[in-house]
């Protein structure tokens, strides 16, 4: 089986910031959280708030929202072209998606996509909070081993090194940089 990261490497861009400017575009209200946002951003730069708490911050701007589902719809019907042409030469149908962004914001391009397994941050998709912990690093090993307990990851694709845990487990790791392929070496001593 072949493992993705989805932003910078399915999708070519962050979802999230894209959702985000998309919605206010639409809602400009939205921006009146900013200060909030900004706040919280410092407080975690001083070590003072957890990554879930900024995160969660950020994504406060969906109280303000009436209809998330049909906002996903057309977010996802003008931003399907900013697929990675990397992911698009390489897809199949097994293919499984393994993303620190929220599981609401990544389940209809992943189902246009035609993959199955999408593991990703549990988000309240009314109010931003976090329901588990962010899933990057350590916690994408954590809940993909939870999901696949016995499975070998044959390639494991990322565009980021906070991934390097999960391209330890893969038999092939690559890097994606500037939608170029690297090979990733993971092996100690190497």
């Amino acid at each position: 089986m072949n493992v993705y990261d989805f932003d910078g490497t399915v999708y070519s861009r962050d979802s999230s910031v894209d959702f985000f400017k998309f919605e206010l575009k639409r809602h400009p209200l939205i921006l009146r959280r900013l200060p909030a946002f900004l706040i919280k951003a410092v407080r975690h730069k001083l070590g003072k708030c957890t990554t879930e708490e900024l995160k969660a911050c950020f994504f406060s701007f969906l109280k303000d929202i009436r209809d998330i589902q049909s906002e996903l719809a057309l977010f996802w019907d003008s931003h399907m072209k900013y697929m990675a042409e990397l992911y698009m030469d390489r897809s199949k149908a097994t293919d499984i998606v393994v993303s620190a962004s929220p599981y609401f914001l990544l389940e209809l391009p992943c189902k246009r996509l035609g993959i199955k397994t999408l593991i990703a941050s549990d988000v309240d998709i009314g109010s931003g909070a976090f329901l588990s912990a962010n899933c990057k690093g350590n916690e994408k090993v954590r809940r993909f081993k939870e999901v696949f307990p016995n499975e070998r990851i044959d390639k494991f694709y990322s565009d980021s090194h906070s991934d390097l845990s999960m391209a330890e487990l893969a038999e092939e790791a690559f890097l994606i940089n500037k939608g170029k392929i690297i090979r990733w070496n993971t092996r100690k001593g190497n």
